[in-house]
């Protein structure tokens, strides 16, 4: 008995692009030192100064404990900046440095030279469909979570 064979998922194509995207992404950023998690932490911070170690974990999709290495890593490197003495209980109050926002700027190179991988591969009329679908897509998924499974 032969099994009828089964639609390509959509899902599984968005994992694994996003899967291949990530990688090129982390390449180019290997030049500065830092990672995605870094650029989002960064980027996150920028938007929203005085994120607490668990809504800036939340928000990346990482533990509290993650976080706060992330950001110890990123104050040593002087790309964020405590404005708030450290302590038990206490919000750190983080801000983004000049370096930090030099280094979001590389961040946006590097989805830039993705971009321009996907433009080269797709066209760039496809490439703005894409976009469009994938803005409604994440739209219907922020607007009601999903159900069981």
């Amino acid at each position: 008995m032969t099994v009828p064979p089964q639609p390509i998922s959509t899902a599984f194509l968005l994992a694994a692009l996003g899967r291949h995207v990530r990688d090129d992404v982390e390449q180019t950023l290997k030049t500065t030192g830092y990672t995605l998690r870094h650029l989002a932490a960064i980027g996150h911070l920028r938007r929203e100064p005085g994120l607490s170690y668990s809504e800036l974990g939340r928000r990346a999709g990482i533990t509290a404990q993650s976080a706060q290495a992330t950001v110890r890593q990123l104050e040593e490197r002087g790309v964020v900046e405590r404005r708030t003495e450290p302590g038990r209980g206490r919000a750190a109050e983080l801000h983004v440095t000049e370096e930090g926002m030099r280094l979001l700027v590389s961040g946006q190179d590097a989805y830039a030279e993705a971009d321009a991988g996907l433009r080269a591969a797709l066209g760039p009329d496809a490439c703005r469909d894409l976009n469009g679908l994938l803005l409604q897509a994440l739209s219907a998924r922020t607007a009601s979570p999903p159900g069981p499974a």
